[in-house]
């Protein structure tokens, strides 16, 4: 017997992707559209989720997982914040108003916890006991699977984005978070706020490899920030992989950097730590609401 597709969506901030996704986590058909900016209804998403859905070329999906970009309430299937979204989002965006809407079962899922899922299952963590999974992209997420199952407990754990690493900066109420010093947009402010008229990173990145003390220190700053992001979350949940995605920290010239400062402090790793990066890419996410049921509602 065929097993069916499962619909997949992904919501960022500015994009919003769905697709229809086979058992073994490959993406049979994609769709995106821009993030609305207004705070209606999100029917946008419904209707890109839809559109994916009534293509029957590979069959009738069987259910859907929406990954957002926020803390989940897992035991309530409802989304409680997310700061890259409208602010009427979180009440509109339930298991119980999705299931209605595409009149099918649907699960709600913390981006970063699917994407680890997708990583753990088909990625760069496929036949690893333990993962731990990072993304390093607008913001900073992270989730962790052990044995197959999503750790997790009524709301969505590692929220390792929102951790203080600089405690002298959150006592002075400055920008003190992991995502506040190692995401991209944590990377763009503090490029402005030294002068330099940069819009991304991949302009700081090149900015510092011509030489420009500036940005080498805002760039320099991020990586180590993130070494630290990457060294907390090994100490909290002792995977024996970490795997590293989003479009920042996939970037060799971030990753390399971050895994290198990691490694090179033994007294904050166990021996046999193995850091990776990301081999799904952007499909992380979509490629883990493949695996989503077994990994995370049951557990």
């Amino acid at each position: 017997m065929t097993t069916p597709p499962v619909l997949a969506a992904d919501v960022g901030g500015t994009q919003m992707r769905a697709a229809l996704v086979g058992p073994r986590g490959d993406v049979l058909l994609r769709r995106s559209a821009h993030t609305p900016e207004h705070a209606d209804v999100p029917e946008a998403l419904i209707d890109l989720i839809r559109a994916v859905g009534a293509i029957a070329d590979h069959g009738t999906a069987s259910h859907a997982v929406v990954g957002l970009p926020g803390s989940v309430d897992y035991g309530a299937g409802r989304l409680l914040w997310a700061p890259h979204l409208p602010e009427a989002w979180p009440k509109q965006l339930s298991r119980d108003e999705l299931s209605a809407r595409l009149d099918m079962p649907a699960h709600i899922a913390n981006d970063a916890d699917l994407a680890a899922v997708g990583e753990a299952a088909f990625g760069a963590g496929a036949g690893t006991a333990d993962v731990a999974y990072l993304t390093i992209s607008t913001g900073i997420g992270a989730g962790v699977v052990s044995g197959g199952r999503l750790i997790r407990g009524e709301r969505s754990f590692a929220e390792v984005g929102h951790t203080v690493i600089d405690w002298t900066a959150w006592r002075d109420g400055l920008p003190c978070t992991l995502e506040q010093l190692g995401s991209g947009s944590g990377v763009r402010r503090m490029a402005h706020e030294a002068g330099l008229g940069v819009r991304d990173a991949q302009e700081i990145q090149a900015a510092a490899a011509s030489g420009d003390a500036r940005a080498i220190a805002v760039w320099q700053g991020a990586i180590a920030a993130c070494a630290a992001g990457v060294s907390n979350l090994v100490m909290s949940f002792s995977p024996g992989t970490v795997v590293i995605g989003g479009g920042l920290g996939r970037q060799e010239e971030f990753f390399g950097p971050v895994r290198e400062l990691v490694l090179s402090r033994p007294e904050h790793h166990p021996p046999d730590l193995t850091i990776l990066r990301a081999a799904l890419g952007d499909d992380a996410g979509l490629a883990g609401a493949a695996a989503w049921a077994e990994a995370a509602e049951s557990a």
